[in-house]
């Protein structure tokens, strides 16, 4: 017989750290205000929740790495926003970021979610940031919050 493993629901459990972008801050904040306030409401408390501000996308892994390193962070949540300019710069920091992320969860074996916003105008990533598109940083901290519960079941020390 198979076992399935689902972390969801989960209990509010862990320690989360954000790093988020100060370029495009006027999307940004509100990805964080949607990250924070859907941790908060899980349970999650204050002192649990650790923020980072850097001053672009680009410099997002560097410090995800600094977290994920830490013993004591369950999730690494990332967010960002890159909007696409008159030239290709914005792809290049996009696809460095999504692999650096990508190869730190793997490497260290911890979630780190991948809240950057990749849009062609201001207007999507109002939109992808509390607009009719939803929250980016409201979906990153549910599934933080679900991945470290599967994980936890997994290594079988789910503490629910």
């Amino acid at each position: 017989m198979s076992t399935m493993i689902d972390g969801s629901p989960f209990p509010a459990q862990g320690h989360f750290a954000i790093v988020v972008s100060r370029y495009n801050d006027s999307v940004t904040r509100r990805l964080l205000d949607g990250a924070i306030d859907t941790l908060k409401s899980a349970g999650i408390s204050e002192e649990s929740i650790q923020i980072a501000w850097v001053p672009g996308a680009w410099e997002i892994p560097v410090v995800a790495a600094q977290f994920v390193r830490q013993s004591g962070m369950d999730a690494v949540i990332c967010l960002g926003a890159v909007i696409r300019g008159e030239t290709t710069h914005d792809q290049y920091i996009n696809q460095q970021v999504s692999q650096s992320l990508g190869r730190l969860a793997l490497e260290h074996n911890r979630p780190v979610l991948f809240g950057l916003l990749t849009c062609e105008t201001m207007e999507q990533a109002i939109h992808r940031s509390g607009g009719n598109h939803g929250n980016k940083g409201a979906e990153c901290a549910q599934s933080a919050m679900e991945m470290v519960h599967v994980m936890r079941l997994i290594n079988g020390n789910d503490e629910s």
